[in-house]
């Protein structure tokens, strides 16, 4: 007989969310509820010509959001995002998750999941 040990490993994904720069520290508070551990933002700049940019009013200055989440979270915070994407003044954006194929050492892998003595995932 099959019992699910409360300790397996889960698998993680490499969340990447991309929104105008200003609106970077607030998404960050919304993906960090999610029991994220690891985040790091990065400043970006959009591809299109200063042309497109002023014609269509689009914020040229982005914020990279890179975030370690657990696979079975992944879902729930992109329908999350879909969402505030939806209800936010200026709050458009993209994300999506890949894969992380290995991780090197049991500590690093437990801070990565959240999955600190006592917490049980």
């Amino acid at each position: 007989m099959n019992t699910i040990n409360d300790s397996a490993i889960k698998k993680l994904k490499l969340l990447f969310t991309i929104v105008n720069r200003n609106k970077g520290e607030f998404f960050l508070d919304v993906i960090s509820q999610f029991d994220v551990n690891c985040q790091m933002a990065m400043a970006g700049m959009g591809t299109a010509n200063s042309d497109l940019v002023e014609l269509l009013g689009l914020e040229p200055h982005k914020a990279v959001i890179l975030s370690v989440v657990r696979e079975d979270l992944v879902d729930e915070v992109l329908n999350c995002l879909e969402d505030k994407f939806a209800t936010i003044r200026n709050g458009k954006g993209i994300a999506f998750a890949v894969p992380l194929s290995s991780v090197i050492g049991v500590n690093l892998y437990q801070f990565l999941s959240d999955n600190r003595m006592g917490r049980g995932v």
